[in-house]
């Protein structure tokens, strides 16, 4: 069994990866961390785990007994917590916030997105898990430029739910403010757009454009739809071609060849793709559901990739459907 440890255990990421891992047959979590629910128990904060798990949230970090460790944290949150404590060599780490996305010479984390680095994420000790619109914004975009077909600028909007914004209320969060409503945000300034270009120019180096994304907030709780717009000369028929063969020893990214909607991916795993031609342009359309593929669900797909597991395991959730 491996053994867990969960630390930032209060937010929506960290109830989706106990949801997970309580029901995953090789899996174990010894503790989860959070100062401010010391004592209390994991279902009184995670209400859907009622009847699921008797565990309670602990103050303390007893990371010597673990085998893996999962950052559920705030953005910055996980390079203050490593200056702060100490975790043993032989421990994994697998970060659920942004502080390791970007390659840099004092930065051992590999880039976890099973689609682009499956191999380096088996041999890796310290694995920096994607970010929810950047998953699904390069799962579109990755089979062209794998194919060097990305020429000139990429147009990106995505929207996504509101459990994006994480567990602490605000005025963009509020029931009242987002249901029946819609707005922008961090347009093409999104926190995101360098590590979608960081993978970009990993398959297609000589790729010199711009990605404008303009994100979306949407009056639902999880999800992200995303349309990105390419220039392109093949046919409809060379374009699927490559997406399959891209994708096929891909257990959770699949391309469909009809128009997709948000509701198929809702409660898995999955990444679901379409494309067609328009003109000159190609359309190509995404979406996952953000707390899973794009966060606690990759996490564990890295997770199992690391230990020798089927890349599947515990993660055949089922769409919430109507």
């Amino acid at each position: 069994m491996i053994k867990i440890g969960i630390v930032g255990g209060a937010g929506y990421t960290a109830g989706e990866l106990c949801r997970i891992l309580l029901n995953h047959p090789e899996a174990e979590i010894v503790f989860i961390h959070s100062e401010s629910n010391a004592g209390n128990y994991i279902a009184d904060v995670h209400e859907g785990l009622y009847g699921e798990t008797d565990l309670r949230f602990t103050d303390q970090l007893p990371i010597e007994e673990v085998d893996v460790l999962f950052f559920c944290f705030g953005h910055g949150k996980s390079t203050s917590f490593l200056a702060e404590h100490y975790v043993p060599a032989d421990v994994r780490i697998i970060d659920l916030a942004q502080d390791f996305r970007l390659e840099a010479e004092d930065n051992d984390y590999v880039y976890g997105l099973p689609e682009l680095n499956r191999t380096r994420i088996v041999g890796a000790r310290h694995v920096a898990n994607p970010g929810c619109f950047a998953t699904c914004i390069q799962l579109g975009l990755l089979p062209l430029a794998k194919a060097g077909l990305l020429d000139g600028d990429i147009s990106v909007n995505a929207i996504t739910g509101s459990t994006g914004a994480g567990v602490k209320p605000s005025a963009t969060t509020h029931f009242s403010w987002r249901s029946g409503n819609m707005s922008i945000y961090k347009a093409f300034n999104h926190q995101h757009v360098p590590e979608i270009l960081q993978s970009i120019k990993h398959l297609q180096p000589e790729f010199d454009g711009r990605l404008d994304f303009i994100p979306y907030r949407g009056d639902f709780p999880r999800g992200i739809f995303a349309t990105e717009v390419v220039r392109c000369d093949r046919s409809e028929e060379e374009i699927a071609a490559i997406y399959t063969d891209f994708y096929s020893e891909a257990p959770f990214t699949h391309y469909v060849g009809r128009s997709i909607d948000m509701k198929q991916v809702v409660n898995t795993n999955k990444c679901i793709i379409h494309t067609e031609r328009h003109d000159d342009k190609l359309l190509v359309t995404a979406c996952i559901d953000n707390l899973l593929k794009g966060a606690s669900g990759q996490a564990v797909q890295n997770m199992n990739l690391m230990f020798g597991l089927e890349e599947t395991t515990g993660l055949r959730l089922k769409p919430l459907g109507f």
